[in-house]
């Protein structure tokens, strides 16, 4: 059996004239109308896909929001093409540094209604995917952020350390993949970068906060040892993560992890449930994405999404 093609792009999205309006291209080539997406590199994770494809067909540099569905379809050759999306918020900004001109590729970008984009689309998928957007436009969570929960890289097991358990530095697959998960998570743009004190989280967030220039801020709230000597301040670390309503990455340790998902819940009135515990279960160098409703704090968790470093 022939494997499939994988793919990913989004429903980009502005407000204008008060209205919501997505993005559609006109395809130079198929003669069609569809939604901005392309098909995975070697080497790339579908969320930096996505971004990759929607700068190169239209312009727009844009951060990741929530998770819209899967597409799965049969191309003419008969292999099966699975398309993953999200949900892309453009900015004034990023509208105004638009590099869009039409090409061999792309003929025409048109902003539309929702209403419009239903029967302007050329295919039926696409149009599930508009109808998946439309749910959170009328929830009102269309506008979010993130908090980004990661699990340190694999470090140095504690029986091949002489130093303390709070100074065991990563190995070479965990410095592998420190690297491997940046442009994954830079994908939603994050605002903030905190870690544990312990060496092998602020090493696991170096490369990402290299990338980014955002510095990383170190405290004990996250770390291990002050989770298991009963003094670590989980809740309030993220009441102000929640407060902030900015994209941030949280770095810390497999015991700490349910502590965070789970007041992550708690601060915003979510149901707690397995989804919750299966978030926190992270292997070394895994995060879990939870999305949340940067205008309607009633909304709770709006979706979750875990991604794993590809070494």
């Amino acid at each position: 059996m022939t494997d499939p093609v994988y793919a990913a792009g989004a429903v980009c999205w502005r407000l204008i004239d008060g209205k919501m309006n997505v993005l559609l291209i006109h395809r130079t080539v198929y003669g069609d109308v569809t939604i901005p997406k392309g098909k995975l590199d070697p080497g790339e994770t579908l969320p930096q896909t996505a971004v990759r494809e929607i700068e190169e067909e239209t312009g727009l540099a844009v951060a990741l929001g929530v998770p819209l569905g899967i597409s799965a379809y049969s191309l003419l050759n008969g292999r099966e093409k699975i398309v993953h999306y999200w949900a892309a918020e453009v900015s004034p900004e990023a509208i105004q540094q638009s590099t869009f001109v039409p090409n061999g590729e792309v003929a025409a970008i048109e902003w539309v209604t929702i209403k419009k984009a239903r029967t302007y689309l050329s295919y039926t998928p696409d149009v599930d995917i508009i109808d998946a957007f439309a749910k959170l436009v009328d929830t009102g969570v269309t506008r979010t952020f993130a908090l980004i929960a990661l699990r340190h890289a694999k470090a140095v097991q504690p029986g091949n350390w002489d130093g303390t358990d709070s100074s065991r530095p990563l190995t070479e697959r965990g410095v592998k993949q420190a690297t491997a998960i940046v442009p994954t998570i830079t994908a939603w743009q994050p605002r903030r970068i905190v870690s544990s004190t312990a060496t092998r989280c602020v090493t696991t967030v170096a490369p990402l906060a290299a990338a980014t220039g955002i510095p990383v801020k170190r405290t004990e709230r996250y770390s291990q040892d002050a989770f298991e000597q009963g003094t670590a301040d989980v809740r309030s670390g993220i009441g102000k993560r929640v407060r902030s309503r900015k994209t941030a990455v949280i770095c810390s340790h497999g015991p700490v992890l349910p502590k965070i998902l789970h007041e992550i819940a708690l601060a915003t009135g979510s149901t707690y449930g397995s989804y919750i515990s299966d978030a926190a279960a992270l292997e070394t160098g895994s995060f879990s994405v939870v999305h949340l409703s940067a205008d309607n704090p009633s909304a709770g968790i709006v979706a979750i999404e875990t991604h794993s470093p590809a070494v």
